[in-house]
């Protein structure tokens, strides 16, 4: 059984963070010929589906880089690998001390809550309005934050210096993983994403592809936090906007995501 999982941004969504019309039509010809498929994002729940365009994936779904997993059929919300409160205590301290508004993703059954300082730059103030407060998110001040919420990650954005200087000082805690990249507010900016070090998709796959036994996995991906799934996968693809480092590990680099490049090579490889 062939068991194909896709990263969404910069991968199976185009540059405008869509499913192109293209890629919907191959995700649902997926379907029809029964060749399971299914998603590992960075991206929370609630964010996600806001850009699906009314695409379901039946088989259970990969959330915030492995610490969400929702399974729809039994309609089941598996988190594993939460943020306990001394990595929050030692994040919020990194991003607060270089004047950087950090942003707490908490989760509490099916509901998701955005907690904040006050922003700091006019770049956060923009990230709420126009990603946060249009989401399903409750959108809470940090200091309301509950003692032993379940936090599947922390985020930020700002210049790309201080949030470089950021991440460094979260690389020293053995304890936190953090992915980043440029913002697609400027290249000036950069976003960074914080997990516990034992969330990743590779875990996350792993464990699908023994609850739904399969024997064949493909991976999609452009990105660093994508290459745990790639050491896994029996087949990886990079479409050619991929950091440099995804097309080493690749089985295959493929075509751009603003060229539907992930669905032509579907209909090749299975014949749709």
């Amino acid at each position: 059984m062939d068991l194909i999982f896709f990263d969404l941004d910069g991968t199976l969504l185009n540059g405008s963070s869509e499913l192109s019309v293209v890629t919907k039509e191959t995700l649902m010809l997926l379907k029809a010929k029964k060749i399971a498929h299914t998603i590992a994002t960075g991206r929370s729940m609630l964010s996600a589906h806001s850009i699906l365009n009314g695409y379901d994936f039946d088989l259970p779904q990969i959330y915030n880089n492995g610490v969400t997993i929702w399974d729809p059929a039994k309609e089941e919300l598996i988190l594993e690998n939460l943020l306990d409160e001394n990595s929050i205590t030692s994040i919020l301290h990194a991003a607060m001390s270089k004047n950087i508004a950090p942003f707490v993703h908490g989760i509490n059954g099916r509901n998701y809550s955005v907690y904040h300082p006050k922003p700091k730059h006019k770049i956060e103030q923009q990230l709420i309005d126009k990603h946060f407060s249009r989401s399903n998110a409750e959108i809470l001040p940090l200091k309301s934050l509950p003692a032993n919420s379940n936090v599947t990650n922390i985020s930020m954005i700002g210049a790309s210096n201080t949030i470089n200087e950021i991440q460094t000082d979260i690389e020293s805690h053995s304890e936190l993983i953090a992915y980043s990249g440029p913002a697609v507010e400027g290249d000036v900016y950069r976003w960074m994403d914080i997990h516990h070090c034992k969330a990743n998709k590779g875990a996350a796959v792993s464990r699908l592809k023994r609850q739904l036994n399969a024997s064949n996995v493909i991976c999609f991906g452009d990105s660093d936090n994508d290459l745990s799934m790639f050491e896994i996968a029996d087949e990886c693809y990079a479409p050619a906007n991929a950091k440099a480092q995804i097309k080493e590990y690749a089985t295959a680099v493929i075509g751009n995501n603003y060229e539907d490049g992930i669905a032509l090579f579907l209909k090749e490889r299975f014949s749709l």
